[in-house]
């Protein structure tokens, strides 16, 4: 076998190893750079929110002082609060909502939804992306709905203001962008009319089941 002839051998069983053992890891890095689109703004979208709810958490371990824990809180709450109804909202899904005020001085919300290009590497991006605002969107309220709870069982009335301050500012968010997501309050009418249709079908059909059986 000749020198030419065993460098095209070599040559041919790379390409079958390859083609066997799939991308490489370079590809690999690269396909997982595209999918994270929006790196900072994924940051702080998580950062501002988990920092008040450990601010809140760790207050009475990490200092003694009501007032300095309260404005921290409320601070991170106002930065999470414009962060994720003015960037992140934007950024990483395509969602933003806001009111107007039109000429004739009455005020209305706005939900807006921008569509994405059909393109492989903008799926996997907004994908990614999608999923992170949304597990910090939905999670961190559930937070401050126990907080508020366990505030009033323990009988801590000092922290009521803020914890529910925090509930307020989440919940306005996360009300904001699933209306955004299904379209306005018609389609949150149109989902809630299907949903109870859907069950009354259901229960009929069941009771058709059943008296069935007994005859």
């Amino acid at each position: 076998m000749t020198e030419r002839t065993r460098s095209r051998v070599q040559a041919a069983e790379m390409s079958f190893l390859r083609r066997v053992a799939g991308p490489s890891l370079r590809d690999g890095v690269r396909s997982s750079a595209i999918r994270e689109e929006h790196p900072v703004a994924s940051f702080f979208h998580l950062f501002f929110r988990a920092s008040a709810i450990l601010v809140y958490l760790l207050c009475d371990m990490l200092s003694g002082r009501f007032i300095a824990s309260m404005v921290t809180i409320i601070l991170l709450l106002s930065c999470d609060f414009w962060t994720v109804k003015n960037v992140s909202g934007r950024l990483l899904v395509g969602l933003r909502w806001w009111n107007q005020v039109d000429e004739d001085g009455k005020s209305h919300w706005v939900f807006e939804s921008r569509k994405f290009v059909n393109v492989s590497s903008s799926d996997d991006s907004s994908s990614a992306d999608s999923r992170i605002f949304w597990l910090g969107l939905v999670v961190c309220p559930l937070f401050w709905v126990v907080f508020v709870f366990s505030t009033i069982v323990s009988f801590r009335i000092k922290w009521l203001a803020v914890v529910f301050m925090g509930l307020v500012l989440q919940w306005a968010n996360l009300y904001g962008y699933v209306r955004c997501k299904v379209g306005g309050k018609s389609n949150l009418r149109t989902m809630a009319k299907n949903y109870l249709n859907l069950q009354i079908f259901k229960q009929v059909s069941e009771s058709s089941q059943y008296l069935h059986q007994m005859l």
